[in-house]
């Protein structure tokens, strides 16, 4: 290895250390400090707990309230994610397969997506969502991320499904499977990396979303997680211990899906980068 490219190396590593200990260090806290009292935290809020206390995530999780939020939250975010998956993959393998004017029309609608944010729609969106009897309901939220989700869906899949042999389909074709058989049994399983980056990319604006949640839902029962705990920070108000263990098991679903798919992640996302 020459001089010039081991500095870069070096160099390389040494950025990614920092960037690392930047964003580790918020969950590190955030962790250790759900294991120690309230007194404890103010004393040293970056050790170590001197003593455990696993009597937060006891009483937190003994909250049916917390259950109940979490349970919305996941049934919101996995049938979001569901939908955008399917119909994302759909309208990526029509748009590579099928090449003309409106396809390409369709496609930049679809990127235009993802440039514009959601958010500022929301007076209008929820004119609609009242007007579809959806206010107040988690039912309500799916419309609004598959909608969110489905351009990130649409641009990874179409690079990827484009990027795979046409000979694969043409096989199939002799065979005498149609497009939707060819789509199901041949290109579905091999866009598993794009699905998961699609996945990844998705869930955590979802699952983080309080926007919406806090314009639609106002019912206690209909409540998602993250519009949960700004009411749990008013009951803990002075008791950061349990409001750092609310916070830690929030991020779990978040970190076991990345970590569960993060070998698919690169792959997904430098789908159709280089070709040939």
């Amino acid at each position: 290895m020459s001089k010039s490219r081991k500095m870069s190396f070096t160099i390389h590593h040494v950025v990614l250390s920092i960037w690392s200990v930047i964003v580790l260090l918020p969950i590190w806290t955030m962790l250790i400090n759900s294991f120690k009292t309230k007194y404890d935290i103010y004393e040293a809020p970056f050790s170590l707990p001197k003593k455990w206390i696993f009597e937060n995530y006891r009483s937190v999780l003994q909250s049916g309230d917390f259950l109940m939020y979490f349970a919305n939250s996941f049934l919101v975010t996995v049938g979001s994610l569901i939908f955008i998956i399917v119909f994302g993959s759909m309208a990526a393998y029509a748009l590579v397969n099928k090449k003309n004017k409106i396809t390409g029309f369709l496609y930049i609608f679809f990127i235009a997506g993802m440039m514009l944010p959601i958010k500022i729609g929301s007076i209008r969106l929820l004119q609609m969502i009242k007007a579809l009897g959806l206010l107040n309901s988690i039912a309500g939220l799916y419309p609004i991320y598959i909608a969110m989700g489905i351009p990130i869906a649409v641009f990874i899949l179409t690079e990827f499904i484009g990027s795979i042999p046409r000979d694969l389909t043409e096989a199939g074709v002799i065979d005498g499977a149609g497009r939707m058989t060819i789509f199901r049994k041949i290109i579905f399983p091999i866009i598993t990396p794009a699905i998961a980056t699609v996945c990844i990319y998705n869930l955590v604006p979802i699952w983080n979303d309080l926007w919406f949640p806090l314009i639609f839902i106002t019912d206690e029962g209909s409540k998602t997680l993250l519009l949960g705990v700004t009411r749990l920070f008013g009951q803990y108000l002075t008791d950061w211990s349990k409001i750092l263990a609310v916070l830690s098991l929030s991020a779990v679903p978040v970190i076991l899906l990345y970590l569960s798919m993060s070998r698919h992640f690169i792959s997904g996302l430098t789908a159709g980068a280089v070709k040939g």
